[in-house]
């Protein structure tokens, strides 16, 4: 049997952020345990190639479905998750956001020491390195490369403009003094390329003879023995059956559904859900798999009269071939881009002390994860409710540790959810039919003008909405009876095991969630090392009343 200190379970955005982390000590050995491959298509290194890998199942993408969904007319929704080298950024939008500063002091409200926002700000400065230099807010030396909106198509700053002509605000960085209004969104993507964060941390760290990353490897059991996890047993490409053994610890990383998942199979979670499947209780966990939070979204577009957007850029297969062309050999052109630049946080009503609406502006008609082809030029907003209500569930379908997770996220479970999806429409709706807009904007495609009512908004969304890709919780931290693991993210009650991901978030951040994954890791590796934590950071922040220095 093969023994490492540390074993890594998923080469996903914390597991690449671990891998690099733990390494950098000489003195330890690491294993990286990834059931998918390597990160080497063109697809995953090009921007544009974000749709041809989100919205089908294959070698990047695990292409899980949810089970029926009551509030949706019994839908089963697509779930696409990162498979291989990077996890789901490997495969996302791209977008950098980290939620907002009042998300983690919640955090810390609730019995989480360590995890409010001036705690863990110097952990999202210490992971990154913003196009132009760091600040108050901002790294500028990490080793995940931020770039800054530059598209000079003019749709983005037009939508901007109307969002201010409608009565918002306007901010230059979401993720600094202020995240409230409309303005430019921030990348990772660096001189054309996705830096993902197996780009920004496993690359770099390959060359060292105490990391060992093994791909095709997937995990089917943590080992626990004597209420320690001692390792890991999983199967290779050749349906092998091997255990490996963890000296100091397993870090389980594989995601918000596969970590539950996981820890199901092998035994830890709640006993009736274990007992349903056959599997015996090794140690009994009522929260595992509970908890679910996860953004549904409405796609909401409007024709374009001039030929600027996707459809016409891209059209037809001289032109698309000639984009790929281009970027392969010069690195050059339309490739460079994910078509996603603006955006806005957004208040559906006066008196939330943050916004709980996230806009995407994408130069597209974009419809069911893009599997919808629309023949026609056009932008799309994405309407996101960033804080759900409704929590859901990651089970098991059976005890095949190769059969997908169940999952039922409970969407749209209670009236606030509903009410504030529907505003969102509403205001999208007054933003599009600002003058700033006339010269890109005409017909109103989706959902249409003959949608007014509440109730008629109400059924378009139930037949329409879709995730937008960022399920957390499924592993909560916390002090309460369902918690699963607690402040330094190890297991309640077991020895050698920690979850490091975003299932371990206990209520869901207002924003894209691989940023706050990303800390999430850098923090748990001092966690794990033994270091003492970075000293806090009080940067101002708009909602403290504070002004920017």
């Amino acid at each position: 049997m093969d023994r490492y200190d540390y074993v890594i379970i998923g080469a996903g955005s914390a597991g690449c952020v671990l891998a690099n982390r733990l390494s950098e000590d000489a003195s330890v050995r690491v294993l990286l345990l990834e059931a998918g491959g390597k990160d080497n298509s063109i697809l995953v290194k090009m921007p544009a190639g974000v749709g041809a890998l989100i919205g089908k199942a294959g070698t990047y993408n695990w292409g899980f479905w949810t089970q029926e969904e009551p509030q949706l007319e019994n839908r089963k929704l697509w779930w696409p998750r990162g498979k291989g080298w990077g996890g789901s950024s490997s495969i996302n939008g791209m977008i950098y956001i980290r939620g907002h500063a009042r998300d983690y002091d919640n955090w810390r409200q609730m019995g989480l020491p360590g995890w409010s926002y001036r705690d863990v700000l110097p952990y999202f400065k210490r992971s990154e390195s913003l196009e132009g230099g760091g600040d108050a807010w901002h790294g500028g030396d990490g080793p995940l490369k931020i770039s800054k909106a530059s598209s000079p198509n003019p749709i983005y700053k037009a939508t901007v403009e109307a969002g201010r002509q409608a009565g918002h605000a306007v901010t230059s960085d979401f993720n600094g003094f202020q995240q409230e209004g409309w303005g430019p969104y921030q990348m990772t993507i660096h001189d054309g390329q996705r830096w993902s964060a197996a780009r920004a941390y496993l690359h770099p760290a390959m060359s060292r003879p105490n990391l060992t990353c093994l791909t095709g490897a997937r995990t089917t059991r943590i080992v626990v023995e004597n209420g320690r996890a001692v390792g890991v047993e999983y199967v290779d490409a050749k349906k092998q059956k091997h255990m490996v053994h963890a000296d100091k610890e397993v870090l389980l990383s594989a995601g918000a559904v596969q970590s539950p998942h996981i820890l199901q199979l092998s035994g830890i979670g709640d006993p009736d859900e274990l007992g349903k499947h056959g599997i015996p209780v090794v140690h009994a966990l009522k929260g595992v798999g509970a908890n679910l939070q996860d953004h549904l979204d409405v796609t909401m577009s409007w024709e374009c009269p001039q030929p600027i957007t996707a459809f016409s850029l891209r059209k037809g297969l001289v032109k698309t071939l000639l984009i790929g062309m281009n970027y392969a050999f010069f690195g050059k052109g339309l490739g460079r881009q994910q078509f996603l630049e603006s955006g806005a946080f957004l208040k559906s009503r006066p008196d939330l002390d943050r916004p709980d609406l996230q806009i995407h502006t994408v130069l597209a008609v974009m419809q069911n994860h893009g599997n919808t082809v629309v023949e026609k030029d056009g932008f799309t907003f994405h309407v996101c409710q960033l804080r759900p209500e409704s929590r859901g569930r990651v089970g098991l379908n059976s005890a095949d540790p190769f059969a997908d997770p169940a999952i039922f996220a409970n969407y749209l479970a209670t009236d606030e959810d509903r009410r504030a999806l529907r505003e969102g429409v509403r205001m999208m709706r007054k933003v599009a039919e600002q003058s700033a807009l006339d010269a890109y904007r005409t017909e109103e495609l989706f959902p249409g003008k003959q949608v007014q009512t509440d109730a008629e908004i109400d059924a378009w969304i139930r037949k329409h909405a879709e995730t937008i890709y960022h399920p957390v919780g499924t592993c909560k931290m916390g002090t309460d009876e369902m918690a699963v693991v607690d402040a330094e993210l190890k297991v309640r009650g077991l020895a050698g095991l920690r979850v490091i991901d975003a299932s371990v978030m206990p209520t869901l951040v207002g924003g894209n969630t691989n940023a706050p994954t990303i800390m999430i890791a850098e923090k748990a590796a001092d966690m794990i090392r033994g270091k003492a934590a970075l000293p806090a950071d009080d940067a101002p922040v708009y909602e403290d009343g504070q002004k920017a220095a």
